[in-house]
């Protein structure tokens, strides 16, 4: 069985891969699958830490977080297509055009 650690070391190393996406680029679905990526690495520690522990808590919250982000992303994306359909770009600097 393989320890903790390496579960949390490949956790960080996905939670950093997204927070660099998130704040380099500027390509709108790029930062969304960044989050996405973000969220993930989340749920890895919750299911590490939950058979770490040997306690199912921490993977039914998992399945909450999974459901929400299914619903997140149909949101998301939804919206990305709508700027897209009006914009013709989904560039983030456009976004703030959308204020009035």
């Amino acid at each position: 069985m393989e320890n903790l650690n390496s579960y949390l070391i490949v956790s960080a190393i996905l939670f950093a891969i997204g927070t660099i996406g998130v704040l380099t680029r500027k390509n709108v679905i790029v930062m969304f699958m960044s989050i996405e990526l973000m969220l993930n690495a989340v749920n890895l520690t919750f299911v590490a830490f939950s058979r770490y522990l040997g306690n199912l808590d921490g993977q039914i919250f998992v399945f909450f977080i999974m459901t929400v982000a299914a619903a997140e992303a149909a949101v998301g994306l939804a919206l990305i297509i709508a700027f897209f359909n009006n914009k013709e770009s989904i560039d983030v600097e456009d976004v703030n055009l959308m204020k009035w």
